[in-house]
């Protein structure tokens, strides 16, 4: 799983809630950069830890999943052999 843009776009939406409501509550400039600022560095420092918690999580399936391929290639290989072998004969 591509999990690069996760904390990018964590933090552009809490951005976005954050824009949305300085705008509707009538917020002065300075202190809506100051907040917006902080917002974002803290969503995107969360952002983060999910990405490493998503790409263990999705690293253990892949893992598996390559696991249950590679005995399937096996098998098929060990079928074909069989049928060689049989037509040898």
């Amino acid at each position: 799983m591509k999990t690069k843009q996760v904390p990018a776009i964590i933090m552009l939406i809490a951005g976005l809630v954050t824009s949305i409501a300085a705008i509707l509550s009538h917020m002065e400039t300075a202190q809506f950069l100051k907040i917006l600022i902080i917002v974002l560095i803290v969503f995107y420092i969360l952002g983060c830890i999910v990405k490493v918690i998503l790409d263990k999580n999705f690293k253990e399936e892949v893992e598996e999943e390559a696991g249950s391929e590679t005995e399937a290639e096996e098998k098929e290989e060990s079928a074909e052999e069989t049928e060689e072998i049989q037509a040898e004969e």
